[in-house]
C-alpha cells in the first residue's frame, strides 16, 4: 500500500499522527449550505451553521480511533451506507491514493458537554468532519446524522469529479431519554428474520436503541426452548387467521441480537404471562390454570388464558424458559408481560408476579412488565411499562421503579390513523400523525417525574398485519415522530417544523422500499 505524502496534520486542534492528509484547502463559501436548515430527525440539541460545505468525493477517507472498542466498526458501517446511498466507495483507516484531500475522523473523546453515553459532537469544515463521542454507541448515533446530511445527488458542478456537499458547522447532540424503543408483536403474526432486520435498520437510522420482541401469546410461541420442544413444535404452528405461524431457532434469535448490536440496539425479549399463554398451555397442558379443555387459538380475543400460579411445575418451566432466553440475550431486561390476566385470581396473580420476578433476577436480568405488575410488591429495579393505567405506574414510580411510557392513546402503532386506514384497530383511539407527535412524554403523567421515566416505547401489535408492507404502513411515519419524542427535548420540538422535515424523508423511505402511510397532513416531497 502506498504511503501518503503528509504523515500528520491538525484537525480542530487534534493531531492525527496515524492518518494521511494534504494541506487544508482554502475554504469556499457555497450557497444554500445552512446546516440549521437540514431536515434532521431527530432534531439535534444544538446546531450552529458556518455557511460553507464539506465536499464528499473520491478524495475523501474515513479514519477512526483504533484503540477504543467499536469505533472502527462504526467507520466501516458509515462507509457501507455511503456506498449504498451514493455509490461512492470510501476507504476506512487506509488509503491507496496519494491525493486524499478530505477526511472524516471518528474520535473517542470524554470531553463532551453531555454526560450521556450516546452524546456526540460534529465539527464540519470544508476539508474535514470531526465526530467526537464518548462511546461507540455515541459515534453510531453521530454517523446517522452524517448519513442524513449527505444529499441524494452530487451538487457541485464546479468540481472535477462528483461531489456531495455537506453544510458546515457544529452539532452538539444527546438524547433526552436513555431508552427509545419500538415493540413488535411476532406472536399474533410471525415475522421472518429478514423482515425484522429491515425494521431494525430503519429504526436505527432514526437513533432508536431498543427493540422489544413480544415473543409469546395465545396465538403462538415464537422462540425455541430446547428443554421444552413442544412449545415450537405445537405452539409455533399457529397464528391469527389460521396461517402457518413460525418461530425463531435460538441461533436465529442470536443472529437478530447480533444484528441489532451492530446498530447499538438491544433486543428485549418478552414472554407474556400469566395470561396470554394459550399457546404454551396447549403445547403442555400441565401448565394450564383456567380449568378448560384447550385447543389452538387463531382469534383475537384476550384475557381467557392463564398459567396455574399455584403449581410448582409452572415455575420449573419458567425457570428453564427464562434461563435459556437469558443465556442468548445480552439485554439487561427480561419482559414478563403481566397484562390482561383477567381469569387469574388476584392473589394468584400477585404471587405469580413476585415469584417470576425473582426467577428473572436469579438469571441476572431486571424484570420489566406491563403496568398491571405494579399491583404486586415489585422490586425497585423492575421496570413498569405504562400502557393504560396511570395509577399503577404512579405506584411503581413511588416504589422506586423506572417507568417506560407506551400510552395506548398516544403511542400504539397498531391504532388506525383514521376510519379509512387499511390496517390497525381503534379501541384506544385513532392516532393521526400529528396526534402521535404532539405530546410530551415527560409531562404525560404529572405525578411521574422525568427522573422516574426510563424512556418511551411505541408498541406495534400484529392482529391485523402479517408482512413487512402492512407493518410499515402502521409504523411509518409515526415511528419517526416517536424517535424524535424520545431523543429531542420538548423545547426543541415543534409540529410545524417537524412536518417539513418529515416530508423530506421520502428519498430515504423510497430507497429503503418502505410502504409508509402517505398522511394527507404532510406535504410529501415529490
Amino acid at each position: 500500500m502506498k504511503s501518503i505524502v503528509v504523515k500528520s496534520c491538525i484537525v480542530f486542534g487534534i493531531v492525527l499522527t496515524t492518518i494521511a492528509c494534504t494541506a487544508p484547502k482554502k475554504e469556499i463559501n457555497y450557497p444554500n449550505t445552512d446546516l440549521a436548515e437540514e431536515a434532521l430527525i431527530p432534531k439535534p440539541l444544538k446546531v450552529v451553521s458556518t455557511n460553507s460545505a464539506f465536499g464528499l468525493d473520491i478524495k475523501t477517507v474515513i479514519y477512526t480511533n483504533q484503540t477504543s472498542d467499536g469505533f472502527e466498526e462504526v467507520g466501516n458501517f458509515l462507509a457501507d451506507k455511503i456506498s449504498q446511498k451514493i455509490k461512492l466507495d470510501i476507504p476506512v483507516n487506509s488509503s491507496s491514493d496519494d491525493t486524499v484531500e478530505r477526511i472524516i475522523y471518528i474520535n473517542q473523546s470524554d470531553d463532551l458537554e453531555s454526560d450521556s453515553p450516546e452524546a456526540y459532537e460534529l465539527y464540519i469544515k470544508s476539508d474535514s468532519i470531526l465526530l467526537n463521542a464518548k462511546t461507540a454507541a455515541g459515534a453510531f448515533r453521530g454517523i446517522q446524522t452524517i448519513q442524513q446530511l449527505i444529499p441524494e445527488q452530487s451538487n457541485d458542478t464546479l468540481a472535477e469529479q462528483p461531489m456531495w456537499l455537506i453544510p458546515s458547522g457544529k452539532i452538539n447532540d444527546a438524547p433526552n431519554f436513555g431508552y427509545r424503543g419500538v415493540m413488535l408483536d411476532v406472536a399474533r403474526h410471525f415475522f421472518t428474520v429478514d423482515e425484522v432486520k429491515k425494521f431494525i435498520d430503519i429504526l436505527a437510522y432514526y437513533k432508536y436503541n431498543a427493540f422489544h420482541m413480544h415473543l409469546t401469546d395465545d396465538q403462538g410461541w415464537r422462540i425455541e426452548i430446547k428443554s421444552w420442544p413442544k412449545l415450537t413444535e405445537v405452539g409455533g404452528e399457529t397464528e391469527v387467521g389460521g396461517g402457518p405461524g413460525g418461530f425463531y431457532t435460538q441461533e436465529q434469535f442470536k443472529d437478530l441480537v447480533a444484528y441489532a448490536a451492530e446498530r447499538h440496539m438491544q433486543i428485549i425479549p418478552e414472554v407474556d404471562m400469566p395470561g396470554h399463554t394459550n399457546a404454551a398451555s396447549f403445547s403442555y397442558p400441565i401448565l394450564n390454570g383456567n380449568g378448560k379443555k384447550l385447543s389452538s387459538y387463531t382469534g383475537t380475543q384476550v384475557g381467557f388464558s392463564t398459567f396455574d400460579a399455584q403449581k410448582d411445575t409452572v415455575y420449573a418451566f419458567l425457570d428453564d424458559v427464562i434461563r435459556e432466553i437469558s443465556a442468548i440475550s445480552p439485554s439487561p431486561y427480561f419482559h414478563i408481560g403481566g397484562d390482561e390476566s383477567h381469569v387469574t385470581k388476584k392473589k394468584d396473580y400477585l404471587h405469580f408476579v413476585e415469584k417470576v420476578e425473582k426467577i428473572v433476577q436469579k438469571h441476572g436480568k431486571q424484570a420489566m412488565g406491563w403496568n398491571e405488575i405494579a399491583q404486586a410488591k415489585i422490586d425497585p429495579s423492575t421496570v413498569a411499562q405504562l400502557w393504560n393505567e396511570p395509577h399503577n405506574a404512579i405506584k411503581a414510580a413511588e416504589g422506586g421503579s423506572k417507568i417506560l411510557l407506551s400510552p395506548a392513546k398516544k403511542a400504539y402503532l397498531d391504532m388506525q390513523y383514521d376510519s379509512l386506514s387499511k390496517y390497525g384497530l381503534h379501541w384506544a383511539a385513532y392516532i393521526p400523525v400529528d396526534t402521535a407527535y404532539m405530546w410530551s412524554p415527560e409531562k404525560h403523567v404529572p405525578e411521574i417525574s422525568k427522573e422516574s421515566i426510563l424512556g418511551i416505547e411505541a408498541p406495534l401489535w400484529s392482529e391485523t398485519i402479517s408482512n413487512s408492507a402492512e407493518l410499515e404502513y402502521l409504523a411509518f411515519p409515526r415511528a419517526i415522530g416517536y424517535a424524535e419524542l424520545g431523543w429531542s427535548t420538548d423545547e426543541n420540538r415543534n409540529w410545524e417544523d417537524y412536518k417539513e422535515r418529515l416530508a423530506q424523508q421520502v428519498p430515504y423511505l423510497t430507497r429503503m422500499n418502505v410502504s409508509y402511510y402517505p398522511s394527507p397532513l404532510i406535504d410529501w416531497e415529490k
